[in-house]
């Protein structure tokens, strides 16, 4: 089997997902990369193989003979990378979110429909083991049919994460209501059967706007600064000389099913970890953790208050990044390039995940105002659910 050739743009924290696809001889291999950061192109070699080639700018790339390539860059970039290769015929890994508006999505769907381009976005947790348990319980009529999800998500290191560099300038994200909840809203979808029609929110800059220690970190990255001695938050220092992200968001929405949901965001607790809890007719399901160790636990008996639950499915956690997802995510994009068919991720899920983020926090800035989320073209999302078939690019 010959070897699929890979392009990596973006060599920061999510680039060891191109490390596990980098298996010369077995079947895929990174041939060449481009970041700004010369320091992260002169390490290539020793990550990569003394044969990779480097650059700077990405379109040097576009005509370079590869098979695939992964856009690892921060979101604000996504839109363009992607439009430039998806017009190139270069199968596209995306990471999440895929873009930082509604309309950018819009125009990577069309995109990818017109060049007939395979289009992949990295939204791994549909690949986490205890996300998977808790679908294949709802799949299984374990609570009946779902009415009801609701996602509370403790980030408890988000002073590290989000308030120190890009991520804390609303320029580069929208806001960390889509940035950040992006995966837990394409969950709740996934979990639910639907998509957003309708959605409110509220929240605002609450902890870190008072902290008025701040210097560019340019050059630096996260593994630099983090810390579980920067506790409690307001201990934090340098943060990102811009600041104009929410750090406590709660949003509200209404699927086109008719489930209802709400989604709440925090990133000054103590702990890191994200609960979710589903109500259908016939019981609710809770996760208690979401790595190795958690559980799923099922109630559908009528009682008072009840610890014990009458289904606990404990969750095993293999090896990988994010519990054992990521190097399945990048199994199924190598499948994907090579064999095209269904995946478990969806770009048209993607969108409307951004879509659902996006409109909410434009909610909660316009003081918790109701928004409706238009749909996909359905033209395109035709194309999408049919595994990205449908002939040669559009003349």
């Amino acid at each position: 089997m010959d070897d699929i050739r890979l392009g990596v743009i973006g060599l920061g924290n999510r680039s060891d997902l191109p490390e596990l696809a980098h298996r010369p001889g077995s079947g895929s291999l990174v041939a060449a990369v481009c970041d700004l950061d010369p320091r992260l192109l002169a390490n290539a070699g020793t990550r990569f193989g003394s044969g990779v080639g480097t650059t700077r700018d990405h379109r040097d790339l576009l005509d370079a003979g590869l098979d695939g390539v992964f856009v690892l860059t921060p979101d604000h970039t996504h839109e363009q990378i992607g439009l430039d290769f998806l017009e190139a015929g270069v199968p596209v890994f995306l990471d999440k979110p895929l873009a930082i508006t509604t309309e950018g999505c819009d125009r990577l769907l069309a995109a990818a429909h017109r060049h007939r381009t395979p289009l992949y976005v990295g939204h791994n947790m549909r690949h986490m083991p205890v996300v998977v348990a808790m679908r294949r319980l709802i799949d299984s009529g374990a609570i009946g049919e779902v009415k009801a999800v609701w996602c509370r998500h403790f980030v408890g290191h988000g002073g590290d994460f989000y308030f120190k560099d890009w991520h804390a300038d609303r320029r580069n994200t929208t806001g960390l209501l889509l940035q950040k909840g992006a995966h837990d809203i394409d969950v709740i979808h996934w979990l639910a059967g639907g998509y957003t029609r309708r959605v409110n929110a509220m929240g605002g800059l609450t902890v870190y706007g008072d902290i008025t220690s701040r210097r560019d970190r340019s050059g630096e990255r996260m593994t630099e600064w983090l810390s579980t001695d920067n506790w409690p938050p307001l201990s934090h220092t340098g943060l990102h000389p811009v600041v104009d992200v929410e750090d406590l968001s709660m949003m509200q929405m209404q699927l086109d099913n008719g489930v209802f949901a709400s989604y709440q965001q925090c990133h000054y607790t103590p702990d890191y970890w994200r609960n979710y809890t589903v109500i259908g007719t016939e019981g609710r399901l809770e996760n208690f953790g979401d790595s190795e160790g958690s559980e799923v636990r099922v109630w559908n008996r009528r009682s008072d208050y009840r610890a014990e639950a009458d289904v606990v499915v404990r969750v095993h956690t293999p090896s990988g990044t994010h519990g054992g997802a990521d190097p399945v995510l990048v199994a199924e994009f190598l499948r994907f390039v090579r064999e095209g068919g269904a995946t478990v991720t969806s770009p048209v899920a993607a969108r409307e995940a951004v879509a659902a983020g996006y409109a909410a926090t434009m909610s909660l800035r316009a003081g918790g105002q109701l928004i409706d989320v238009a749909a996909v073209d359905p033209t395109v999302a035709a194309y999408f659910a049919d595994g990205q078939k449908g002939g040669p690019p559009s003349p």
